[in-house]
């Protein structure tokens, strides 16, 4: 199975981090003045977190595909599909943290487009 995003092919080797951090159910509990506790939950249609992962080792994008994630994840508004082993999930960055950290493989003052670079991807399902 591949990974891809919005038909850009991304490592095989991403991992899902947060796969398992989220809940379909939200809850709110206060207190009131006479100590009883109300308990509100609901069911959340969308928002889980998708933060995909890459060893530095061997998990890595060339610099040209890096560009064009760049390109998407400066666009507002954007939302894409993200197809992660055979599953598709409709997504847009996540903008409360940032959106893609990339680190050069090996350090170069000009990398070009076929140099390569270890990602992390911040995504949410909407």
């Amino acid at each position: 199975m591949s990974i891809s995003l919005d038909g850009i092919t991304l490592p095989q080797a991403l991992v899902w981090a947060d796969e398992y951090e989220w809940s379909p159910v939200s809850q709110g509990v206060k207190k009131t003045l006479t100590g009883a506790l109300i308990v509100v939950e609901q069911k959340q249609l969308k928002g889980r977190e998708i933060t995909l992962q890459g060893d530095p080792e061997s998990t890595w994008i060339n610099k040209a595909d890096l560009e064009l994630l760049r390109a998407k994840a400066n666009t507002a508004d954007l939302t894409m599909t993200l197809s992660y082993h055979g599953t598709n999930y409709s997504v847009m960055f996540l903008r409360s943290q940032t959106p893609i950290d990339a680190q050069l493989i090996v350090p170069f003052e000009n990398p070009q487009p076929d140099d390569v670079y270890n990602i992390t991807l911040r995504l949410m399902e909407v």
